[in-house]
């Protein structure tokens, strides 16, 4: 019996399947039992155009037996075999498959799909098999034939003996060795765990001979072991049935049965596309945020499918980032896959896919945020960081399919309001969207700066997020309307007599300031006389860009960016502590000091920033004391 080499780059290709193309060895499974799936697809498609041929759906199975004591594993089909010719077509020529050229003589409309258009994934098996025999016999033919083989070295092909048509795959199992246990692909629960992986939805039946215990007869407390024969894959894939057989409770259970997450979904989009590409889709919006998800080890991605086979647990390409919270799978037979079948090659299907899904997402958040807005609330709560910081990264590209779905909470509603809502409730004076930023709602209707544009009557959207500031900087404008956060230095509101007489007794104070602002060195922009400030003495307001809330959040980041916003110390010349302030400028240089460095802390701990010198700072309380 001569021994067989493969070709030259076959031989290359086999080294490099066995070694490193596969990342995780149960996925031989998976390849093996795709192709035994594809044999019985291949009968089928016989049966459509041989009149001979009656294709009884209870006939077809695979079926997977272990024996541990001669440590093998068998693969067995019903399918169409294979005959000595095609055992060395596509056995002895790696990366050479009959599904492919099969496929294009057979083409259907009836739905069925050839899986196995690569030949690699058979010799996935010698990752975890030091021999591995293939015994086939063709339908239509009168012989069977042994393929084995011990791996690159090459393979034989000789006569055997086979009473039914189909093939018949034996892995001889790897010994364990220190750092590998192959024992457990010999177990029957590990075999029955990766079939409900990957092949859960294989159409045909994958059955196994399963051990159990029952009560002897006539006995109260005696068991006996038995074995039956078991189907272990559920077939019908809930994405193919039509919706309308489905309730929310079959939705739910398969969120849970998936391991999606240990909460409820908040809502599911089942999809079935007969476009430019096919596909079927669920995808669920969770209620709460998984406890790593905003941590550098959360993967988002939906499991790939191509036609019922399990091919990527997460694939991140058919998610936007800021929808990177949705769960779910999608299925198709339209894609173009390498060829480990474990990653995609990205093509046009691949993008039409993801870009319907985004918008069917967008879509469903949308029906949220309209008809069932406590839900919404509840899911804006989980993930509208997520919504914001997607309105922010990579300046701005998806502001635009974002924006209407962004909430903040509102200094008159005292509850989440859309933009929209915000400008729909405007007044027609009102210039600008204005926004006040802080760490809690309760610091921020405490901060002074919010005092005169709450007395025109103008709402203000609270910032509580770090990133709520820097998503509204990069969205500029809603409907034509501006940002304006109530610190800023022109509020854009229209000055009233009071305002008037604060602007002329800011020039007769000019002198005043000029010393304050020397006092205060760089540390100010400017001082000058509020028109905001009411109750209040002292407030920090804003030029430029970078706001303090900003500041603080750059400062805070792990490479300490030092970002200095520029600030105006702001004065309440209405105030009786401005009196003082005259005074001083007037008759006491020390005091003055004094008095202008308090305030300008003052300021700051408004603001939430750090004093600079604390020591300081108390030893001048305790000199306006005595």
């Amino acid at each position: 019996m001569a021994k067989k080499q493969f070709k030259a780059e076959s031989k290359r290709l086999l080294e490099m399947m066995i070694n490193s193309i596969y990342t995780q060895r149960e996925i031989f499974l998976r390849e093996l039992i795709s192709n035994s799936s594809d044999a019985i697809d291949k009968m089928y498609y016989k049966a459509l155009t041989d009149e001979s041929l009656v294709f009884n759906k209870e006939d077809y199975y695979i079926k997977l037996s272990a024996d541990k004591a001669n440590r093998t594993l068998t693969i067995t089909d019903t399918g169409i075999g294979m005959s000595k010719e095609e055992l060395e077509n596509n056995l002895g020529v790696i990366a050479k498959s009959g599904s492919l050229a099969f496929k294009k003589e057979n083409e259907s409309k009836d739905g069925h799909n050839i899986i196995g258009q690569f030949g690699v994934g058979f010799y996935a098996a010698f990752m975890v098999a030091d021999v591995v025999t293939v015994i086939s016999k063709a339908q239509g033919g009168d012989e069977a034939f042994k393929w084995e083989s011990k791996g690159a070295d090459g393979y034989t092909i000789v006569p055997a003996e086979k009473d039914s048509v189909g093939t018949e795959i034996t892995l001889k199992i790897k010994e364990n060795t220190e750092d590998d246990n192959y024992d457990e692909y010999l177990e029957e629960y590990r075999l029955k765990a990766i079939v409900k992986k990957y092949s859960d939805f294989i159409r045909y039946p994958i059955k196994m001979d399963t051990k159990g215990q029952r009560l002897k007869e006539d006995s109260e407390d005696e068991f006996e072991e038995y074995q039956e024969e078991q189907t272990v894959n559920s077939m019908v894939p809930i994405w193919r049935k039509n919706k309308s057989e489905l309730t929310q409770e079959d939705y739910d259970n398969f969120y849970a049965e998936k391991r999606y997450g240990f909460d409820k979904p908040l809502k599911h989009i089942h999809i079935s596309a007969d476009g430019a590409v096919v596909y079927q889709a669920i995808l669920f919006i969770p209620e709460s945020t998984p406890f790593d998800y905003y941590t550098k080890e959360y993967e988002k991605g939906l499991e790939l499918y191509s036609n019922g086979v399990l091919i990527m647990n997460k694939c991140s390409d058919l998610l936007p980032d800021y929808f990177g919270f949705v769960k779910g799978m999608v299925d198709s037979e339209d894609l173009s896959l390498n060829i480990s079948r474990e990653m995609l090659q990205h093509d046009r299907q691949l993008t039409l896919i993801a870009k319907n899904i985004k918008n069917k997402i967008k879509s469903q958040l949308q029906s949220l945020l309209k008809d069932e807005r406590e839900k919404y609330e509840k899911f804006y709560n989980a993930f509208g960081r997520q919504l914001k910081f997607g309105v922010y990264n990579e300046y701005g590209m998806h502001k635009d399919v974002l924006q209407d779905l962004l909430m903040f909470t509102s200094s008159k509603e005292k509850k989440l309001v859309t933009l929209d809502e915000y400008v729909a409730a405007m007044p027609e004076d009102q210039k600008y969207i204005y926004y006040a930023s802080g760490p809690s709602i309760e610091r921020i209707e405490k901060l002074p700066q919010t005092e005169m544009v709450s007395d025109k009557g103008y709402e203000i959207l609270y910032f509580t997020d770090d990133i709520d500031e820097f998503a509204i900087k990069m969205l500029m404008t809603y409907k034509e309307k501006e940002f304006k956060s109530v610190s800023s230095g022109d509020l854009g509101i229209e000055p009233d007599a009071e305002d008037k007489q604060t602007e002329e007794e800011e020039n007769d104070n000019k002198a005043l300031f000029e010393s304050m602002k020397g006092i205060l060195a760089d540390k100010v922009k400017n001082v000058r006389a509020s028109k905001r400030l009411k109750s209040h003495p002292v407030c920090l307001s804003t030029e430029g860009e970078v706001t303090i809330e900003m500041e603080k959040i750059l400062k805070a980041m792990p490479n300490g960016q030092d970002v200095q916003a520029d600030k105006v110390l702001e004065i309440n010349i209405n105030h009786e502590v401005f009196q003082s302030l005259k005074d001083a400028f007037e008759k006491d240089q020390d005091k003055l000091n004094l008095y202008t460095n308090l305030l300008y802390n003052q300021a700051l701990l408004i603001e939430g920033l750090q004093v600079n010198d604390p020591v300081e700072f108390t030893n001048n309380i305790c000199k306006i004391m005595v």
